[in-house]
């Protein structure tokens, strides 16, 4: 199964057709939590109870079915920074945002790759990615108009640094889930204070990543990237 086709799966009419469907993404938004999105398709196929031919006929490809899973997920990730846009206080509205999102990015492993990486063929995906950029830079440009963010952040930063620690949540979740289940709380809020501006804060080293860049990174970084080719 390929990623490279944007259909979006619609629910069939039918009652027996619906209800495979039904069974078929409920599954797959439990494997998905369980494994990730890289989860074999044969194995929620058979949770679901049916055959691959099913999952198929009404998921022609991996895209369309983590579209199906999540697409109210992203729905809801846009909702949510329209809101930290329209926040007087910019400081304020990227904390509350960037929390927002680290409780999507700490709920399950599918979710997870979701969020932190790049998967082609997922325009609900790719639209959620433009607009988080989006609200990161509205977001950005206000706390430093409002001296409240370092005036060397690019935005390219703070998306490279929540990528590299959102990748790390699951895991620590899992880790400290009996003891500790909001520790990941403790990290971003450390990030987060990196962020404020300071007199005493030494510039930062290196370039910045480009946005090319960035989207080069995560695309390594997610799960069915292009395997790079090798010479023998």
């Amino acid at each position: 199964m390929t990623t490279g086709d944007s259909h979006r799966a619609t629910p069939p009419r039918r009652r027996d057709a619906r209800r495979n469907w039904d069974l078929l993404v409920e599954a797959a938004r439990e494997v998905f939590a369980e494994q990730g999105l890289e989860a074999p398709l044969d194995v929620i196929a058979r949770r679901a109870g049916v055959g691959n031919a099913t999952l198929y006929r009404n998921f022609p490809t991996r895209a369309a079915l983590i579209d199906a899973v999540f697409h109210d997920l992203l729905t809801g990730t846009m909702a949510a920074g329209e809101q930290a846009r329209a926040a007087p206080d910019a400081w304020a509205a990227l904390n509350d945002y960037l929390r927002a999102v680290f409780v999507t990015l700490a709920a399950d492993r599918g979710t997870n790759d979701l969020m932190t990486t790049h998967l082609q063929g997922i325009e609900a995906l790719q639209a959620v990615h433009a607009h988080n950029r989006e609200t990161m830079d509205i977001l950005l440009n206000r706390a430093r108009e409002q001296g409240a963010v370092r005036a060397d952040v690019t935005t390219e930063d703070v998306l490279f640094a929540l990528a590299a620690l959102g990748r790390a949540i699951p895991a620590l979740t899992i880790a400290t889930a009996a003891i500790a289940p909001d520790a990941w709380r403790r990290p971003l809020a450390l990030f987060l204070d990196g962020l404020r501006a300071s007199p005493a804060s030494p510039a930062l080293p290196a370039p910045a990543l480009t946005a090319a860049q960035l989207g080069d990174v995560l695309m390594e970084l997610g799960p069915h990237r292009t395997p790079r080719s090798t010479s023998t």
